[in-house]
């Protein structure tokens, strides 16, 4: 009988090694665990996660109140929330859930005016606000140019969308976000900033971005100790702007 060529005998050598190592490896039962067993949750197509609070289905606007107390609530279109636009000069009258809360998922339809009137941020302007202060921007950025870190599905003034995502004016639009609130120490100071991840008609936005501080229209952010349950508001920005199917998930 010939003897096996040097390459073979390496090759069934390092074969008997990788048996010998496998034999050696724990059982796999040791990195299986079965509870705690995650609940169970209804996804219906189309509708809200069973688990879910719903802000508003197009019938009510109980969930919802005017920010500023002197203000007037909004109406119900078509199934659809829309904006009564503040005409200026008086103050616009953001509306704001009776609810607060901290980390969301959060899904929302919204609808810019059909009829295009003004051009970069006077058109079809709104936003969502997180605990009131955190801005992920509403906008008709749909062959709209303005500054990219205001443009639709922008962390406003912080971070621009990854992409521009928009539909033409009038076309029902969805985000979907997770929000993560910031945390502070007993003594005011941060532990943990605030972070976003939000899908624009089911395109990536926005990726785990850590915010810098509260919105903030002119200057730079900074964060100011606040509590760990907000309300969530929409912005009236004098557009006409609707919204529905609104409902957020509480993350613990």
């Amino acid at each position: 009988m010939r003897p096996l060529p040097g390459f073979a005998v390496t090759l069934l050598s390092l074969a008997a090694l990788a048996l010998h190592a496998a034999d050696e490896l724990p059982p796999p039962e040791l990195t299986e665990y079965y509870s705690p067993v995650p609940p169970v949750i209804a996804a219906p197509a189309g509708g809200a996660p069973s688990d879910a609070i719903v802000l508003f289905d197009g019938t009510s606007l109980d969930a919802w109140e005017p920010v500023s107390a002197d203000g007037h609530p909004w109406k119900i279109e078509d199934g659809a929330m829309v904006v009564i636009p503040t005409p200026a000069p008086a103050k616009p009258c953001d509306q704001q859930t009776k609810q607060a809360f901290g980390n969301i998922q959060l899904h929302l339809e919204f609808r810019t005016p059909a009829k295009i009137e003004g051009k970069g941020q006077g058109r079809g302007n709104s936003g969502v606000f997180f605990m009131g202060r955190y801005e992920l921007q509403i906008l008709d950025s749909h062959e709209n140019p303005t500054y990219v870190n205001g443009q639709a599905a922008s962390i406003y003034k912080q971070h621009p969308p990854l992409a521009n995502a928009s539909r033409p004016a009038g076309e029902w639009q969805t985000f979907d976000v997770v929000f993560i609130a910031p945390r502070f120490a007993a003594d005011g100071s941060l532990v943990s900033p605030a972070r976003m991840t939000a899908f624009h008609n089911g395109v990536l936005v926005q990726h785990d971005a850590v915010l810098t501080g509260p919105t903030e229209y002119r200057g730079q952010p900074k964060y100011l100790a606040h509590a760990a349950q907000l309300p969530l508001s929409l912005q009236d920005h004098r557009n006409p702007t609707a919204f529905r199917n609104i409902w957020v998930r509480e993350l613990k």
